[in-house]
């Protein structure tokens, strides 16, 4: 059965997969609906297929009109089509494939592992618990693969629209970020800290759980849309429709009570864990763990991504927030790999660390890491109890929760998807949060934020470069670093263009399209993000692009050797001194 706006080309198509499927000796006949959302050829053409059992009159016989070679080839190419498909299903990272999503994610793999072995360094007194915290979150990202190809191959739609996994996944992830709140807590309120293995097999024992769960739940079989924790805490229909504000009904894809807990408990759950890390300085008197908390943002903006997502009912017109939030991820792996590699140098790591052979117990640099390692937490008085913090938690969830899934049906915001302001939830949030941070930097230190130093280039006193360092280059300095910022500019609008199409297939039209211009800016925005972290090697650019411009393009207008004339200037100085 061909639907009404089939091309030919497709009808062929569609008649070459009838013939191929079609099972005469079961008497089963399959019709087909090209605009299905169940896919058979990656990319080519949408078909559904449904069967039933049927006696005909006749014998069914399927006659073709072509020749038999040219049938044959056609067939091969048909199921090639077919098998590429199911590898590439199969193998995805998660379900976004081997879209721009799906790429960094899976990059942002090995930065991870990089982080937790540098955080997991014996220098650095990281509480067990809070270690362990950090491993798990790689249990919940492989949790994400089963969910994510039984979300494709069973329902035929993204993680993000099957409720029961969706929730079960994230669960795994509230579970990791509330491992971490506990280990550091504990560790910095308590001397001697209950054991790791509590919360291990905790952990450990829900992940089972969820694999159970992504085993049973095809084969109940339970709904696409079946709510996670059968939607315990959501209201009827009925109830819903009562709210005095509601003005629209609810998509069949919106996320359930439980499933919206779990999100925001996630979010609350990591912005109390950047501050227990902040924190964390005091008890181990090492600044340098307050750029762990700095290289975490990145990841709660990641979050921020997924929540605003849902918020707007996971449309396909915002799916740039799904490559920004792996994009997020990538940046936060990234930064948090470097903090932890800050902590490591502080306390003692050498690249000795990377020996795989045995090393001697006499040697100065182990026993001073040992030396570090053995100095005891500063403790604080706890506050209030763990009892008192979870019921705040909790309540806070849970308002957040009903605030959000049934709030929004009285707007038209969420059902008219909108990319500014999507984008501005996005950088909002995550800007407040930093915000707060800086404040906290401020009133501690004087300075709210701290660029990392590169160890080894440039600088007074080992010291990482500065603007300072290109002032002293004079004119030559200031244009080069211009030149520098300017090379950032002109790369930016041809990569964002490139990652909108990766992510949508299509190239962007900023001058008819709001949602395309929305998206590129979107783009352009993370990757200043990414580039504002990279200031140290920005600078050197701009050191070693001093002397060109020096002599290309100042000494085109009489304002030559400025390098010279710095170089006389420092020179003079040190002969003063």
């Amino acid at each position: 059965v061909f639907s009404r706006d089939e091309t030919p080309m497709k009808s062929f198509a569609t008649l070459l997969l009838l013939a191929a499927l079609t099972d005469h000796q079961q008497n089963q006949v399959h019709a087909f609906a090209p605009s299905s959302s169940y896919s058979f050829i990656n990319g080519q053409h949408s078909v559904g297929v449904s069967s039933r059992l049927k006696t005909p009159a006749a014998p069914i016989h399927v006659h073709m009109m072509m020749d038999p070679l040219a049938f044959a080839e056609t067939s091969t190419s048909v199921f090639n089509s077919i098998a590429d498909f199911s590898s590439t299903n199969l193998l995805a990272f998660t379900d976004q494939g081997q879209n721009l999503a799906g790429t960094f994610f899976q990059a942002s793999l090995l930065p991870y592992l990089v982080f937790l072995y540098f955080l997991a360094f014996r220098g650095n007194r990281i509480t067990e618990l809070g270690n362990f915290g950090f491993q798990f979150i790689l249990f919940f990202v492989l949790t994400t693969i089963p969910s994510g190809i039984i979300s494709k191959s069973v329902y035929g739609t993204s993680l993000a629209n099957v409720d029961y996994l969706h929730g079960g996944a994230e669960l795994l992830l509230t579970i990791s970020t509330l491992l971490i709140c506990i280990g550091f807590k504990e560790a910095q309120t308590n001397p001697n800290p209950p054991p790791a293995s509590k919360g291990r097999n905790i952990a450990f024992a829900v992940g089972l759980g969820f694999a159970a769960l992504c085993a049973a739940g095809p084969q109940i079989p339970l709904d696409v849309h079946a709510p996670f924790l059968f939607g315990l805490g959501d209201l009827s229909p009925d109830m819903v429709f009562q709210l005095p504000w509601v003005t629209h009904s609810e998509p069949a894809n919106a996320l359930s009570i439980p499933t919206w807990a779990i999100h925001f408990s996630s979010v609350i759950e990591y912005v109390f864990a950047m501050g227990l890390v902040w924190d964390y300085s005091k008890a181990t008197e090492n600044e340098t763990w307050k750029g762990l908390t700095w290289g975490m943002l990145p990841l709660h903006a990641s979050g921020i991504c997924a929540c605003t997502y849902h918020f707007f009912y996971n449309p396909s017109a915002l799916q740039f927030l799904v490559s920004m939030q792996a994009g997020f991820t990538l940046l936060g792996n990234l930064t948090c790999a470097i903090a932890a590699y800050r902590i490591a140098r502080s306390n003692g790591w050498t690249l000795d660390e990377l020996n795989p052979f045995p090393k001697s117990d006499t040697s100065p640099t182990g026993l001073m890491v040992d030396a570090t390692a053995a100095i005891p937490l500063i403790t604080t008085p706890r506050q209030e109890s763990n009892l008192a913090l979870a019921g705040k938690l909790a309540a806070t969830t849970l308002g957040f929760s009903y605030l959000v899934k049934y709030g929004e049906l009285g707007l038209d915001l969420p059902f008219t998807p909108n990319a500014f302001v999507a984008l501005a939830m996005v950088a909002g949030i995550p800007a407040l949060t930093a915000f707060y941070f800086y404040q906290e930097g401020k009133e501690e230190t004087g300075q709210g934020f701290n660029l990392p130093s590169v160890p080894g280039f440039g600088g007074e006193d080992g010291e990482g470069l500065s603007m300072a360092d290109v002032k002293k280059y004079g004119v030559a300095g200031t244009v080069a670093y211009v030149l520098t910022e300017l090379a950032f500019w002109a790369v930016a609008f041809p990569v964002a263009s490139t990652a909108l199409y990766q992510s949508t297939g299509h190239w962007p039209d900023v001058i008819n399209d709001a949602t395309d211009r929305a998206t590129v800016l979107g783009f352009i925005f993370a990757g200043a993000n990414i580039a504002r972290l990279l200031v140290p090697l920005r600078l050197g650019a701009a050191l070693a692009l001093a002397p060109w411009v020096d002599d290309n393009i100042l000494s085109k207008f009489g304002e030559g050797d400025e390098l010279k004339s710095a170089n006389i200037a420092e020179a003079s100085a040190a002969e003063q001194d």
